[in-house]
């Protein structure tokens, strides 16, 4: 709480609002991800005290407003599904193991100091799955907004009014509808008694603490696994975002432990598994937040709700809570970044795509999976194929640069190539059979340089290739020489045979590779 010792009275005005403003947000939209995560709706307000008050604690962002959110309820329901019915005290129970094990998952990492596990999914990998998380929430939540003719008006009625109110009202009191909505919808189901699906009575009183059992382990490790990466992931995008606007640096490893807590903290009071929100977080900035206090505020008008306002939800019907999370989540469905990425990298847009179709027809665990593996796959098959040029000197100068993009000079003894990428198992047999192939296109040829400015890494597979081309080419009365070798790759090849063998042919530059 580094915060804290260097407080002064000028932020509490902001943090204040802040705190109030959230909490009128956080509310309904508490409410709404319990139903989504098929638990009661206590256990989204439970899952909306501690939680801040821990990542306050030990977090780095000042404006991340941490909670439930969409995507992380609609993961704890597909995990829970196959364990207990929805709403019953066993699937509550695993629920609570769920946020322990994430919180557990999250604080390993942070004692590992793994905050960099955040950069192995792509930008457009989390969009593809975001975006097909969710459709699935918002064909979710159809069933909820028709049936009767009342469930139908009011469901209907309710989107119509959030989608204008995010279309037309500009600011804070368009992010207040929601509530407005709640508060309106109740007192009508209320006044005139509508046939209607409500919430019900909902338990008064601030959450008692509770052990999670254990018995589920087995089941929930790798559930618990996923979800905090997920979260983890879309958290520090959101608190790094937020960051930038006020010149403010993230801890990613910070992150990792003021998440872990919250998510234990959540999981001792009786809550499911919580992250950093967008929409909330961006609240609580414009409403003049300064320091994680406006949190520690949000979760002391929580608990004061708990604890004296739960009996005016009684009366408060599904469809407005299906409806709140449908206009939620829609924006969540990113075209504008799958059409950007298509304009730009046609492979991205191809995993943005092949997530979003892996969430849909796998489900969200597996869709998370074929995200990290798209990732991951992506990343070696682009560096199997690296880009390779051949290199002329422009005139007058010491730069060399691309053949086919510039007018340079040459000479038909000496090839020059450069690869663009380190050499690894992968791309090892593509670059040997580029060189061969230019090398055999040059019949005076007597020599070849490649010039290794890109590569930052040869593995042992790329070593034997280089062996091999050497002996090959010397074979042919070709010598192979190298230029501009990074320290620590020059290095590694001291220490082997054709280190030693080509020490007099490793040069400084290419330019004086090139006068020689």
């Amino acid at each position: 709480m580094r915060w804290l010792r260097s407080y002064n009275a000028s932020s509490l005005a902001g943090d204040a609002t802040a705190g109030l403003i959230v909490t009128v947000m956080l509310i309904p939209q508490s409410l709404a991800y319990a139903m989504l995560a098929g638990l009661p709706p206590q256990a989204g307000l439970y899952a909306s005290i501690l939680p801040l008050v821990a990542y306050a604690a030990l977090g780095s962002s000042t404006t991340l407003a941490v909670g439930p959110v969409a995507v992380i309820s609609l993961m704890t329901a597909a995990a829970l599904a196959p364990l207990a019915p929805a709403g019953s005290p066993e699937y509550a129970a695993a629920a609570v193991l769920l946020a322990f094990l994430s919180g557990l998952f999250l604080l390993a990492f942070a004692a590992l100091r793994l905050g960099f596990i955040a950069q192995f999914l792509s930008h457009p990998v989390i969009a593809g799955f975001i975006s097909g998380s969710a459709i699935l929430i918002v064909l979710g939540q159809l069933k909820h907004v028709v049936g009767n003719a009342p469930t139908t008006a009011i469901g209907l009625g309710t989107i119509a009014f959030l989608a204008a109110a995010r279309a037309w009202v500009p600011g804070l009191a368009g992010k207040l509808a929601p509530m407005a909505a709640i508060i309106v919808a109740t007192a009508l189901t209320t006044l005139f008694g509508f046939d209607v699906k409500v919430v019900g009575s909902v338990p008064q009183g601030l959450p008692r603490l509770v052990l999670p059992e254990t018995k589920w382990l087995a089941e929930l490790w790798m559930p618990a696994l996923l979800i905090s990466l997920v979260g983890f992931v879309e958290s520090v995008s959101v608190a790094r975002s937020l960051g930038a606007r006020r010149g403010e640096r993230i801890a990613p490893n910070r992150e990792l432990a003021g998440l872990g807590a919250a998510n234990v903290a959540s999981a001792l009071s009786g809550g499911f598994p919580v992250t950093g929100g967008f929409a909330r977080s961006v609240v609580n900035f414009d409403a003049g937040a300064r320091t994680p206090l406006a949190g520690v505020i949000s979760a002391a008008l929580m608990a004061l709700a708990l604890a004296g306002l739960t009996g005016l939800l009684h009366s408060l019907p599904h469809a407005v809570l299906a409806a709140t999370i449908i206009i939620a989540v829609s924006s969540l469905i990113d075209w504008h970044a799958l059409r950007e990425t298509w304009r730009y990298d046609r492979a991205d847009a191809a995993a943005f795509l092949a997530t979003t179709a892996g969430v849909l027809a796998l489900g969200v665990e597996r869709g998370v999976l074929a995200g990290v593996a798209i990732s991951l796959g992506m990343i070696v098959w682009r560096a199997s194929r690296p880009h390779i040029a051949v290199l002329g000197r422009v005139p007058g100068t010491e730069h060399f640069r691309n053949v086919k993009r510039h007018t340079v000079e040459t000479r038909p003894e000496l090839l020059v190539v450069r690869v663009d990428e380190s050499l690894f198992f992968a791309n090892a047999a593509a670059v040997r059979e580029e060189v061969e192939r230019l090398a055999a296109a040059e019949p005076p040829l007597q020599r070849v340089l490649l010039v290794l400015s890109a590569v930052n890494h040869i593995d042992a597979t790329a070593l034997a290739m280089l062996d091999e081309l050497e002996r090959e080419l010397a074979a042919r009365g070709v010598s192979l020489c190298l230029a501009e070798v990074k320290g620590p790759v020059m290095d590694r090849l001291a220490r082997t045979e054709l280190g030693a063998r080509m020490k007099e042919r490793v040069y400084l530059s290419t330019h004086q590779a090139f006068q020689a």
